[in-house]
């Protein structure tokens, strides 16, 4: 059980999710699966936490939110890092994004992304080109911040930031 930890993430518009999804769905089209968890939303991480600070994290999580609205981002990039065991799609940082990271722990040594696969560093070659070829910029839109707890998965908190109306939905 000390694998567990707290994960504060960055969630997208329904229309940044589909984006990321139609490329992700040609990857598993091709044989593709990789390690990543499935069955969470497309996100940017912000930080990893002790799960003895849940109760300090989500009232941290909260006062940010709270003064935070949604905004654009520019998807302009795909990537590999983690010795080359991760296959990424990133955007351009801008204010706002680098804005939310500083609340959240420095900046340093951290490239915003949303994973498109997890797998060995073979996979990853072969798989790239997939993405490469289903790929161009887009912009897309930041609405919540999100609270996680991993291993297993349990979500905690997300907050839209929709219009600058933050909407609890736990």
């Amino acid at each position: 059980m000390d694998n567990k930890f707290l994960c504060v993430m960055l969630g997208y518009d329904k229309e940044t999710e589909k984006i990321l999804s139609d490329i992700q769905k040609e990857l598993y089209l091709a044989g593709y699966v990789g390690t990543q968890t499935k069955k969470l939303a497309y996100h940017i991480t912000l930080g990893i936490y002790d799960v003895e600070e849940e109760n300090q994290m989500i009232e941290h999580v909260e006062n940010v939110a709270s003064k935070t609205s949604s905004f654009e981002i520019t998807f302009n990039h795909i990537g590999i890092f983690g010795g080359s065991k991760v296959l990424f799609i990133a955007p351009d940082t801008n204010k706002e994004l680098l804005e939310l990271k500083n609340n959240f722990g420095g900046s340093f040594n951290w490239t915003a992304h949303t994973t498109m696969l997890i797998d060995e560093p073979e996979i990853i070659y072969k798989a790239l080109p997939i993405v490469a070829k289903n790929f161009s910029a887009f912009k897309g839109k930041v609405e919540t911040i999100h609270l996680y707890e991993f291993r297993p998965m349990r979500k905690i908190l997300s907050i839209s930031l929709i219009n600058g109306e933050n909407q609890n939905v736990r």
